[in-house]
């Protein structure tokens, strides 16, 4: 399989490249040539099989052209140790929880995944070393660091804004030491962003070392967070509930809904998906007026989703041929405000039990809002409320119970670096490297 550029002005890539570079020369994003459609016969019998024979077969479709089988089946079954039920909150609306895994995100599938396939690949090499550099805005970090820990040949930098990440989330890339190294600078998410691209673009950079990406723009990031889209579907269609089946995102750089569209393309029969936006609703805005304006990013109670420029919309863009009736007639989009999303907590909680995080309260109220008669509606839950502690307890008045492996994080010792919004300042930081 080949990859191209969503600007179409970079040569065409292996996959092996295309997880190493990351980003296309010509600043796009990689898109795989072909989507190819799965066989019905997959879908007849989905619900009888697991998540990892699920994904391993979804993997094969999109990876089994560029990575031997069994290496393939390890890396899924590695990457796949752990369950993300879909939980009944209330009739006709299900929370997909993606928070089992090690850091307690959703980030943790793609993150885990990418890592055992940069790992793959090096080993071909035999004498790559490969740097990641990521920038997150909360989630991101914890994952993409814990899935790569330890990786031999490979060193991870974590930039982070300032004061804009929860004290839990920050723990979790910050006290882990060894070969990743997390970068606090001194502004937003975005800032984090623009510093990771343009070092990417910088030739004495990368003729000094080599770099790839670890956020929703690497495809060995976004690409594996289809498998759980299809698990979704297995799940509800066993409860007899997936003929019109709707799911919600709660979308930031919106590599998480990508996925889910790429798995549509390849044969998933989701009906339609819905797009929550906190106050950062710049793809709401596009499907409202056909026109995307980025915004600089606000700061909101759903920290992860707090992104201006959402590097993913040119995926989406490209994948529809740019046609915004294409987008539109599959794609709906909410927006809710922090004081919405502090209602949505509470009654969710004073009416099911269930205790939502602030990204899972936007997913759940869009469904609640947008729902039709005779739809089935699955919300992703992306993380453990218990990484937002004290903002739900807070806002429920309660005292969420911290997992065992979240305070062990919580109980390490900070390391950062303190890092200036200079990309100058940064390039020359790694080059010393």
């Amino acid at each position: 399989m080949k990859y191209y550029s969503t600007n179409k002005k970079a040569p065409l890539a292996t996959l092996h490249e295309a997880v190493v570079k990351g980003l296309a020369p010509d600043r796009g994003l990689y898109m795989p040539e072909v989507i190819k459609p799965l066989p019905q016969s997959f879908f007849d019998h989905i619900e009888d099989m697991s998540f990892q024979e699920i994904a391993f077969e979804v993997a094969k479709s999109f990876f089994g052209e560029d990575v031997e089988e069994n290496a393939l089946k390890k890396i899924v079954y590695d990457t796949l140790s752990f369950d993300v039920p879909a939980v009944k909150v209330e009739d006709d609306i299900y929370a997909l929880e993606l928070f089992h895994g090690p850091t307690l995100a959703f980030k943790d599938v793609g993150a885990r995944f990418m890592a055992r396939l940069l790992q793959y690949f090096v080993r071909q090499e035999g004498k790559e070393e490969v740097n990641v550099l990521v920038a997150t805005s909360g989630d991101t970090g914890s994952a993409v660091a814990n899935g790569f820990l330890g990786v031999d040949g490979i060193h991870v930098y974590v930039l982070y804004p300032k004061g804009k990440v929860s004290k839990i989330q920050e723990s979790q890339f910050t006290t882990l030491g060894q070969n990743i190294t997390a970068l606090e600078v001194d502004g937003v998410f975005d800032d984090c962003q623009a510093l990771v691209k343009n070092a990417f673009m910088d030739k004495e950079l990368n003729d000094h070392m080599k770099l790839t990406s670890a956020n929703s723009i690497n495809v060995a990031r976004f690409l594996p967070q289809a498998f759980y889209y299809f698990y979704a579907y297995a799940q509800m269609k066993k409860k007899g509930l997936a003929d019109n089946l709707v799911v919600c995102v709660p979308s930031g750089n919106f590599g998480n809904i990508c996925a889910g569209l790429f798995g549509w393309k390849a044969g998933l029969p989701i009906k339609r998906f819905i797009a929550a936006n906190n106050a950062n609703d710049i793809f709401y805005n596009y499907l409202k007026t056909g026109e995307y304006h980025p915004q600089p990013s606000k700061q909101t109670l759903a920290n992860a989703m707090d992104v201006g420029d959402p590097s993913n919309f040119a995926r989406i863009y490209d994948l529809f041929g740019g046609s915004h009736k294409a987008i539109t007639d599959l794609i709906s989009g909410a927006t809710y405000s922090d004081d919405d999303i502090r209602k949505t907590l509470r009654d969710c909680y004073e009416r099911t039990g269930y205790v939502l995080d602030p990204h899972g309260a936007c997913g759940y109220q869009a469904l609640k809002d947008g729902l039709k008669k005779g739809e089935t509606g699955v919300f992703l839950e992306t993380a453990h409320p218990a990484k937002f502690k004290e903002k739900v307890d807070a806002i429920l008045g309660t005292d969420i119970a911290i997992p065992e492996r979240l305070a062990a994080f919580m109980r390490g010792k900070k390391q950062m670096i303190e890092m200036p919004n200079d990309f100058q300042t940064f390039k020359q930081f790694l080059l010393k490297q």
